[in-house]
């Protein structure tokens, strides 16, 4: 996507955009989606996950997340997409469908995420997925429960 907003994608459109680059696990993409000071939040406690502020730090969390982490997302399963009153707004309850490269064990992660869009881009978005469950998936919990107990 050019550097100038595009006003021809909606929230639903942008939502989608969204999915099909996590599913390509293409960080680039997804970082286009966003507007350059946009805000990405991750309101859940997990260890080592922090807020990306800008476009560059969603792309380099994204692809950061992405060479770490064994589990490789086939799917994004919609629930329900919400869409109200307010035009910016789009929220998704979804799952994650994959496989754990390492193991070859299938997950299935449940998430809300909470989109503003404005002018065709993520201007805030707010990701609510379950940790704990990506976290066993992937056999990390009991990395996940001493990093916790760390911070305590």
């Amino acid at each position: 996507m050019p550097d100038t907003p595009s006003t021809d994608l909606s929230p639903r459109e942008v939502l989608e955009a969204y999915h099909r680059a996590i599913v390509a696990a293409d960080a680039d993409a997804v970082a286009e989606l966003y507007a350059v000071d946009a805000v990405h939040e991750f309101p859940f406690l997990f260890p080592g996950v922090t807020d990306y502020h800008g476009r560059e730090e969603v792309r380099a969390g994204y692809r950061a997340a992405w060479e770490q982490s064994p589990a490789r997302t086939e799917k994004v399963v919609e629930v329900a997409v919400h869409e109200g009153k307010d035009h910016e707004l789009v929220i998704a309850e979804r799952f994650f469908e994959g496989t754990i490269s390492t193991t070859g064990e299938s997950f299935l992660v449940p998430s809300i995420l909470v989109l503003r869009v404005r002018d065709g881009r993520i201007v805030h978005a707010r990701d609510y997925m379950d940790g704990l469950g990506t976290a066993k998936a992937m056999g990390a919990l009991e990395y996940v429960v001493s990093a916790l107990g760390a911070n305590a």
